[in-house]
């Protein structure tokens, strides 16, 4: 596989969203980057990750917003590409569909179509990734001004494909947690990570620390041990086989910079 596609996932109802979840995650060919259900929070992630999908439900009634507000922030982004925007949606009417063509939706998908299942909105990006990474590759160069801004949301980008090549899960707790040790411990040695961390977040020290040990731990449960043997290489110094955190995170930064 060459390169997965990178999508997001913003979806309210937790049957679909858990279905959607376990099939972007047996394919090689689709990376997931986050889920989230709410407007907000969806537009935070477009502009930290610069996925190539989005997988929008339109009515987001559990978090908050909608699928329109988001396509109406993703107009005013100044992105180093546009994702390709997939709608999931209950909603019928005529007008709303409408109102979110011309918001940029690419192709709307209704939940009322006979057939439908949450892993079909999958199967549909699979078949366009050929299509959307070219045009991602084709897309024009940003602004210089933006440079500093690009280069940070790139190096999240690569952090988050080296995590899912070795599972660790984007519905973990300390997901986001390991992203962002990882961006520090690649600025230079962090007295307190999980300090610095839970600061920014609003969190303690210790629930920083045991959210991503417990991200990690599951990892190496549930992870083929091939997989876990080819991607990540560094010797494990305890005993339950496990990495520690800062094992972890400095191992992936000075991997990082070996391929810069």
């Amino acid at each position: 596989m060459d390169q997965a596609l990178l999508v997001l996932l913003v979806e309210d109802d937790p049957v679909a969203c858990r279905e959607m979840v376990e099939c972007m995650e047996s394919r090689e060919d689709i990376s997931l980057v986050s889920v989230t259900n709410n407007a907000r929070r969806a537009a935070e992630l477009i502009q930290d990750f610069h996925p190539d999908a989005l997988i929008l439900d339109l009515e987001l009634h559990q978090g908050g917003g909608n699928g329109l507000q988001v396509l109406e922030d993703l107009q005013r982004m100044d992105l180093p590409w546009k994702p390709y925007v997939l709608i999931t949606t209950n909603n019928s009417s005529a007008m709303t569909h409408e109102a979110a063509r011309n918001l940029g939706a690419d192709f709307i998908m209704s939940k009322h179509q006979a057939g439908y299942a949450p892993q079909e909105a999958v199967h549909f990006l699979a078949l366009l990734r050929d299509g959307i990474l070219r045009h991602r590759r084709q897309a024009p160069a940003g602004s210089g001004r933006e440079a500093p801004e690009v280069l940070r949301k790139k190096l999240a980008r690569r952090i988050i494909a080296e995590l899912n090549q070795i599972g660790v899960s984007t519905k973990a707790v300390g997901y986001q947690y390991l992203i962002d040790a990882i961006q520090l411990a690649l600025k230079g040695p962090t007295p307190n990570v999980c300090a610095a961390i839970g600061q920014s977040y609003g969190k303690s020290p210790a629930s920083v620390e045991r959210a991503m040990q417990n991200a990690i731990a599951r990892a190496w449960r549930t992870t083929p041990i091939e997989d876990l043997l080819r991607y990540y290489t560094a010797r494990i110094s305890s005993e339950k086989g496990v990495p520690t955190i800062t094992e972890f995170i400095y191992y992936y930064a000075a991997k990082l910079k070996s391929m810069d």
